[in-house]
Parts: C-alpha cells; structure tokens; sequence
C-alpha cells in the first residue's frame, strides 16, 4: 500500500468528518434526538474509560480522530478488496462502521445495543449519518485516486 493512499484516506476521512460534524450540528441546532449526542458520549466514555477531562472539546477530538485517522486509514486499507462505483464501497464500509458502532461504544456508553436505550429512532438515525458519511468517504477517495492516477498517466481503475 502506497503512503498516497493512505493520505488519501486521511483526507477522504477528514472531508467525511466535516460533513458528518455539519449535519450533527444542524440536527442539534433543530432539537431532533437531544438523546443522541454523540459528543457527549465520546466525552463521557473518554472520561470514565481514560480519565481525561470532562470536555466537549475532547469529545469533538476523539470524533475527529476516529472519523479522519481510523476510518480514513482503514478505508484505504479495504477500499481494493470493497467492489463498486468508490462512493459505494464507501457505503459499504460506512455500513461495517455503523455495526461496530451498535455493537460497541453505544452499549460501552450507557446507550444499549443497537443505542435501542435512547428510542428505535437512534439505530436509524445513525445508519443514515454512517451512509452520507461513507458517500463522502468513498467520493472523495475516489476523486483524489482519479487525480492521482492522472498525474501519474495511469488509466482509470473500472469499477467492478
């Protein structure tokens, strides 16, 4: 795996994040499931489980980091073995994510399996920020891979 891809990811990853940051942000700002902040969450859970402070400053942090450096990276890393169109494969991945979600750090943070403990709305909810994320993820992945091999004179890699 080439360090150009891995950048790649990284900031496919970061763009998705924003994205992502906006449209938790516009769903607070409407009041839609207060219940479901996921700021809030990875600030308690880094507080109980790390000891660092009770900030939402760390809480934004650490959904940066896993948003733009664990799923960027991971992206790049599984996106040749994900088939389709790269916005795809970045819902396919994003799908992958939202279930590790459900099964993980909701449970881990008081939300229940599934975040079932915060109403039926919040695996819903979640499934669709996961997919407009993986969309963004994968689209710009694809457009920096379809620059990069432009520069380099390589053809287009087809979509299987």
């Amino acid at each position: 795996m080439q360090g150009t891809q891995i950048g790649n990811g990284i900031l496919a990853g970061l763009v998705a994040t924003i994205v992502l940051s906006i449209l938790m942000l516009l769903k607070s700002a409407m009041g839609m499931m207060p219940q479901l902040n996921a700021i809030e969450m990875l600030t308690q859970m880094s507080a109980h489980y790390a000891g660092l402070p009770r900030s939402p400053v760390i809480g934004w942090i650490m959904h940066f980091f896993i948003g733009t450096i664990l799923w960027g990276i991971l992206f790049a890393l599984t996106v040749p073995a994900l088939r389709g169109a790269f916005w795809l494969r970045g819902v396919w991945f994003s799908i992958g994510a939202w279930l590790l979600m459900m099964i993980l750090p909701l449970p881990m943070a008081g939300a229940g399996f599934f975040g079932l403990n915060l109403g039926i709305g919040a695996p819903i909810a979640t499934l669709v920020l996961h997919i407009i994320f993986g969309i963004v993820l994968g689209g710009t992945y694809g457009s920096l891979d379809q620059k990069r091999r432009e520069h380099h004179g390589e053809t287009a890699q087809r979509t299987r």
